[in-house]
Formats: structure tokens, C-alpha cells, sequence
């Protein structure tokens, strides 16, 4: 059905529409629109009727009317700031239409003496008199159709005006061939969708306000998905290549495993009998570890590399932050202790000269473990046989960066990525659909319960005699402050502020972390509190995901409900971690909505973040999804897990019918949602 040649034009510039000037293009940018197919993605936010014709005795001052009236006098003053004012009536009632800035001949050239027009405008009140200013549209009586209708409205940025804005995307509209389509039309009747070129005039020329049900919105939100997904599919084929199997025997990871005195859950046994039968395959590994906070990742990811480094293979693990790279390197040495495995760890502190040692050492297979952040894979660091790269903490890699670092490895490089943020099978089916997947929710048995409390913020100075004590008995504290805005500047000022009333009680104990510190004065302060030289920790960010605190016993969240239920659940997650019980106090400001109160009930009450997370889709719905903003995780444009879970099955249900030989015949649907990049990048 499809036709991408005629249709190319879609994929154009922006400034290959008519009217579309340097200027224009500029004011477009700034909106992202670059793209002639991005201006059909700006869908309206909500209409502005204008379709019923009011008399003028049933106007009401705010609203925007559309009025039929005759032209009766003008006034035009002498002094040029004064505004221009053109009397109209309905033969009862009369109105003032006020124009500024506008120019005698322009006004009586679009109301003449005595016609009758249509006017549309926003109706005020002044001096006794019913006003318009600067009124919308003005038609003659016989042009009348072109107001009376229902308008889209859309989200506009400095320069752009609504009508231009809207003459851009209908000539958009009429050059959108009708056969362009890459569904079937069998396909499009069973499920009530309509054709693509329909779809989007719908959408730019309502109705009536559509919803996340509606059959045209739908539409292009199974789009999304079904291109989603089939990228995951094709991504899965280019991955997924023949290997040649590694063989190893477990005397090494054992001996790691009684070093650790460790004793496996039954589900983490799955998951490391998943890990093995991958590598033992001749089929690369690309799996993903997704565990709950404080369930074992970690040291499953180290038994898999032992196993690995006994098959002769050299083992890269990449960590987000130096400081969290650094806190595997110690891990790993006693893990490895009274072994032949030889261990290095590479951050931005080694000097030059230890750096082209260690390089050398790699290269030439006398290091088999190196920890590192994304600089190991730099073209200067070479491996002389990497067999598994483990990714921690990586979920803001989409597809792309994660089919390049499969492709750096090499053909015979397995892939575990891990990550603790709990995410519901819809959203992993999109996010992840390219990998296999293994789950972790029971946490070991050493792992200490953490009391979850909630408080209004008023009542702050009941928390000070907790914290005097847990100091005293030599425990630590985090005490995050809110994203309340996503300006840096006001989340500054809010941590120093509370960093320094927490100081004045606690002097010379408090350590404060900030979105304007450098990377390298960020690891400081983390350093400091990690070696117990501050007892407090005061953060404006979320504090990283994965670092080992065993000494923080006391986690405390203000204005806890401006976050996520999956970032206070991973927030909770930075306590327990040693062997005394902890505490989470989340602090609330008053009024809090019925939908708060219910999101920190869910907190409260659960300490599973694969059902937090499942709770938190429920309640927070279409939007910022889990608080994925933060945590790197883009939502759709179109599509939500919660109100399109349907969508997503059908779209899984049909990916899995389509011969990837054939994937041609989507090349427009892909590019339209810029998908199509991927394979052409990949499939050389």
C-alpha cells in the first residue's frame, strides 16, 4: 500500500514548505520542528470552538464568540497610539471591534462600510461597551464556513502564530499521498482504524476534543508501538549472531561463591542457570538483569564473569560513576581473593603513565577483569579476547547504544546488562524487546527491613532526636531534597538552604551534593561520606542507584510527593544495606491530593518495586510515567503503557507474524518515527 517516493517530501527540511522562510524555520527550531514530518507529530493540545454564531446579547466577557454583525461607522483618531475602533451591530445590540497597530486601509479593506462580516475573537468589556480586540478572523457573510468550525490549538513558542502555524501543517496535510499506508486494509477495518492520511486530518481538523480511546488517536499510537517493536525485532537478529560456545567448569565461580560465604536464593540460581546456558551457547548473550534494590545483581554478575575468565576470556564491567566502578573493584578483590584472576580498575585519577601500563597489560591478556565507566571503551582500550561486557545501572541506553556496544565487543562478546528499575511487561516489551530477560525478586535473607514512615513537613523537628541518636551510635543519614522544578537554580537554593539549617544542629557532619557541582567535586563528597568523615548527606539529586552506603541506616525524602513511587522506592533502596535495621521518613507538605495520598500509602505499604512500579502505572497513567524523566527512560509520544496495554499485546502479536526480510515495505513508518536509522547503521 505504501508509496515512500511520492511521499518523501515528508522527510524533508522544514523549509521545503511554501511560506517557510529563515526566520520561520528559526522560531520552528526552537519548538524541534525540523522536519516537514515533525509538524504532523505537534498534534493540538485542545480546540477552540467557534462554530455556534452568539448574539450579541448572550456574549460573556472572557470568551471567545463568534458574532454575525453589520459594519456601521468608524472612528479612527488623530494620534497615532491610540487604538483604531470600528463600530458593528445586529440590528439591537451594538460592539466596539478595537484594533492596534493596524492600518486605516487594511481595516476598511476587511470591514467595508455597511457590510455584513463574520468576526471571531475573544470578547471584553470596557467603558460600558462590549469589546473585540484585534479579533482572530474577520470574513465576509458569504465566507462564513471558514470560521464557524471547531479550531485546533496548539502549544506555540515566541514568533509563531496560530493561523500561520495552522496553514503550515494543512499544506502539510493535502501533500500526504491517500495510498500511504502500511497496514492492510483488512487489517485497518478489524480494528476501526482509519487510513494514515485520515487519521492525521482528523487529528489536526477535530471535532471534538479526542481522548486516549478514540479510534483515530489509537491509531497512531499502535503505529508507535508496532514500529517499536519491530526495530526490538530486527535489532534481536543483527544481535543475536553465531558464537563460538565458551566452556568452562564452576571450580572458579565456586571458590568465588565460598570467598563470599554467600548462600544463593532459588531465584537467583535461575537467573545464573540462564546467565550459563547463554554463554555455554553458540548464540551471543544480550540479556537483561532486572532486579528489585539490594537483590544480589551484583554478585551474579561477578560468578558469571568467573565463569567466563575460566573459559580464557578477558571480562569488561562498565559501571555509571567512577566512584560506583570503584566499589565493584573492591568487591571483586575479595571476591577473588586466593585466585589466579588478575583485576584492574581504570578512573580518571590514574595518571597517564599507570594508564599506557595498564592499556599494555590489557592488550596483551595479562588483566581478564577491568572496571570502568564508559571510557573502556575508548578506540585506545583494547582487549586481546573480550568475552562478556556487564553493564550496570545502564537503563538509559536505548537500542542504539546498546547494538554498539554489542558490535564493539566483537562477534564472541556476551552482554548482561543490569538494572534496578522496576519497569511493567508493557513498557519492557518496548524498551527492551531486542534482549532476553531475567528477573529478580527475592532478595537475599541478610537484607534488613527498612521501617517506612510518613510525616507532614511541620513536624520536621520530631526527626532531629532520631538523628542525634543514629550519629551518636556512628550511623549515617541521607536527606534528599525535592525536584520541584526542573530549574537548577531553585533546587540549588532549596539544598543550600537545608544544608545550611541541618549544619547549624549538626556542624562540620554535613556534606551537600548539587546539580552545579563538577563530576570529579561530586565523587568528593561522595567519598567523604562512604569513608564516614560527614554523617549527613544532603542532595538535591537522586542519589546513584547501586552505590553501597552499609552504614546509611536513615534515608529522609522532603516533599516525598513531587517523586515518583519508583524513585522513592530506588531512594529506600540506599538503606539496609549494612546489618542494622533502617529508616525511611518521607516528608509531605499539607493538602495533599487523594492521589498522594494514595501513591505514599502504596510506598508504605509494599517493599516489592516490581508491584510499586505496577501500582504507580496505575495511578499516574498517561505522563511522566514511574518518573522515567529522571531516570533517563523517554515515554512515547503518542502511546501509554496503561490506557494502550491492548495495543502493545496486538502490536507484539503481529511483529511476531512479519518476516524481517521484508521490512521494506514499513521503511516510511519507521522513518516517520525515527526508527529506520537504527537498521540502516546496524545491518552494514
Amino acid at each position: 500500500m505504501e508509496n515512500i517516493n511520492k511521499n518523501s517530501f515528508l522527510f524533508s527540511d522544514i523549509s521545503a514548505i511554501k511560506g517557510v522562510g529563515t526566520k520561520l524555520k528559526k522560531y520552528l527550531k526552537n519548538k524541534k520542528i525540523e522536519k516537514v514530518k515533525d509538524l504532523l507529530w505537534d498534534l493540538p493540545y485542545d480546540i477552540t470552538d467557534r462554530s455556534e454564531i452568539v448574539s450579541l446579547e448572550r456574549l460573556e466577557i472572557g470568551k471567545i464568540s463568534t458574532i454575525k454583525v453589520r459594519v456601521l461607522k468608524y472612528n479612527f483618531p488623530r494620534f497615532r497610539n491610540l487604538p483604531n475602533k470600528v463600530i458593528c451591530g445586529d440590528g439591537v445590540n451594538k460592539i466596539e471591534i478595537i484594533f492596534f497597530n493596524s492600518y486605516e486601509g487594511y481595516i476598511k479593506k476587511i470591514l467595508p462600510l455597511k457590510k455584513k462580516v463574520v468576526i471571531s475573537g475573544k470578547i471584553g468589556f470596557y467603558k460600558k461597551n462590549y469589546q473585540i480586540t484585534n479579533p482572530t478572523y474577520v470574513k465576509d457573510i458569504a465566507d462564513e464556513s471558514e470560521i464557524t468550525k471547531i479550531f485546533p490549538k496548539y502549544s506555540l513558542t515566541d514568533g509563531l502564530i496560530e493561523k500561520v502555524y495552522r496553514k503550515l501543517i494543512n499544506q502539510v496535510l493535502t501533500k500526504i499521498d491517500i495510498k500511504l499506508d502500511w497496514h492492510t486494509e483488512v487489517f485497518l477495518k478489524k480494528n476501526n482504524f482509519l487510513g494514515f492520511k485520515k487519521t492525521l486530518q482528523n487529528l489536526h481538523n477535530p471535532k471534538s476534543k479526542t481522548d486516549f480511546f478514540s479510534n483515530t488517536y489509537r491509531r497512531l499510537a499502535y503505529d508507535e508501538i508496532f514500529s517499536n517493536l519491530l526495530i526490538m525485532k530486527s535489532a534481536r537478529k543483527i544481535i543475536k549472531i553465531k558464537k563460538k560456545k565458551k566452556n568452562f567448569n564452576f571450580q572458579l565461580s565456586r571458590k568465588v561463591l565460598k570467598n563470599f560465604n554467600f548462600e544463593l536464593t532459588l531465584g537467583q540460581k535461575d537467573v545464573l542457570n540462564d546467565i550459563n546456558q547463554d554463554i555455554l551457547s553458540n548464540e551471543r548473550m544480550f540479556r537483561l538483569l532486572q532486579g528489585d534494590v539490594g537483590s544480589g545483581k551484583t554478585i551474579l554478575a561477578l560468578i558469571s564473569a568467573a565463569n567466563v575468565i575460566a573459559s580464557k576470556y578477558q571480562v569488561a564491567f562498565m559501571a555509571p560513576t567512577e566512584i560506583l566502578a570503584t566499589q565493584h573493584y573492591e568487591l571483586s578483590k575479595k571476591l577473588f581473593k586466593n585466585t589466579n584472576v588478575k583485576i584492574a580498575l581504570l578512573t580518571s585519577k590514574i595518571e597517564n603513565i599507570k594508564k599506557n601500563y595498564l592499556y599494555k597489560k590489557l592488550q596483551s591478556g595479562q588483566i581478564d577483569l577491568l572496571f570502568g565507566t564508559h571510557a573502556l571503551f575508548q578506540s585506545k582500550i583494547k582487549f586481546t579476547k573480550l568475552g562478556l561486557i556487564v553493564i550496570d545501572e545502564q537503563h538509559k541506553f536505548g537500542v542504539k547504544q546498546r547494538m554498539k556496544l554489542a558490535k564493539k565487543g566483537g562477534d564472541n562478546c556476551d552482554v548482561l546488562v543490569m538494572s534496578a528499575t522496576p519497569i511493567p511487561r508493557t513498557m519492557m516489551l518496548s524498551f527492551f524487546g531486542d534482549m532476553d530477560i531475567s528477573r529478580l525478586k527475592e532478595k537475599p535473607k541478610n537484607r534488613k527491613i527498612i521501617t517506612t514512615l510518613v510525616k507532614p513537613e511541620n513536624k520536621i523537628n520530631e526527626i532531629w532526636p532520631l538523628l542525634k541518636k543514629q550519629i551518636s551510635n556512628g550511623k549515617q543519614v541521607f536527606w534528599v531534597c525535592p525536584l520541584i522544578e526542573k530549574s537548577k537554580k531553585l533546587d540549588f537554593s532549596s539544598a543550600v538552604k537545608q544544608y545550611e539549617m541541618i549544619n547549624k544542629i549538626f556542624p562540620k557532619n554535613v556534606g551537600l551534593i548539587h546539580g552545579n557541582l563538577k563530576i570529579n567535586e561530586k565523587n568528593l563528597v561522595l567519598e567523604r561520606f562512604l569513608n564516614k568523615k560527614i554523617k549527613i548527606l544532603v542532595s538535591t539529586t537522586v542519589i546513584e542507584v547501586g552505590i553501597d552506603f552499609p552504614n546509611a541506616t536513615t534515608m529522609i525524602v522532603e516533599n516525598a510527593n513531587k517523586f515518583g513511587l519508583s524513585q522513592l522506592h530506588q531512594l529506600r533502596g540506599r538503606v539496609g544495606r549494612g546489618h542494622e535495621d533502617s529508616v525511611c521518613i518521607l516528608l509531605y507538605k499539607k493538602n495533599l491530593s487523594e492521589n498522594a495520598k494514595k501513591r505514599l500509602k502504596i510506598l508504605k505499604s509494599y517493599s516489592d518495586g516490581f508491584l510499586i512500579a505496577e501500582e504507580d502505572l496505575k495511578l499516574r497513567g498517561h505522563g511522566d510515567i514511574l518518573g522515567f524523566q529522571q531516570s533517563g527512560i523517554k515515554n512515547f509520544r503518542f502511546s501509554d503503557p496503561i490506557h494502550h496495554k491492548d495495543l502493545f499485546l496486538l502490536a507484539e502479536e503481529n511483529v511476531k507474524k512479519i518476516n524481517l526480510n521484508n521490512i521494506s515495505k514499513f521503511q516510511s513508518l519507521l522513518k516517520l518515527h525515527d526508527r529506520a536509522e537504527i537498521i540502516v547503521d546496524f545491518s552494514s
